[in-house]
């Protein structure tokens, strides 16, 4: 996961993707979740798998409950905590992520809505 400072900073995202799919490889990554805080509630992702082959991933719950997952073992959200990650924007297929953080459950939850692909 890698934060960047600026929304613009994570809207002019550009890559190789050979570069990326070759560094993902050679340390087992399968994506890389990019993410803009925009508040405690919102947050801004892009998420590029290049070593799966896939440019960049328009909405990618796996890793919204997994981010979930993180700032709570870093204690930066509460205990029981709802945040929204919207996602896929940059790419013209908004998705939006509501994620659930709750206390004495072991597991984040994830939920929302995508934009189909055959659109």
């Amino acid at each position: 996961m890698l934060v960047t400072k600026t929304r613009q900073r994570l809207a002019d995202l550009d890559y190789d993707f050979d570069d990326l799919a070759t560094v993902m490889h050679r340390y087992g990554l399968v994506t890389v979740l990019l993410v803009w805080p925009e508040s405690k509630n919102r947050y801004h992702a892009r998420n590029p798998a290049a070593g799966l082959g896939v440019v960049e991933d328009p909405a990618t719950g796996a890793a919204a409950a997994a981010f979930g997952s993180y700032l709570r073992e870093l204690a930066m959200i509460e205990e029981n905590a709802e945040f929204t990650i919207s996602q896929g924007v940059d790419m013209g297929r908004p998705s939006e992520i509501a994620v659930s953080v709750i206390a004495g459950e072991p597991g984040v939850r994830a939920a929302g809505a995508a934009h189909r692909i055959d659109d």
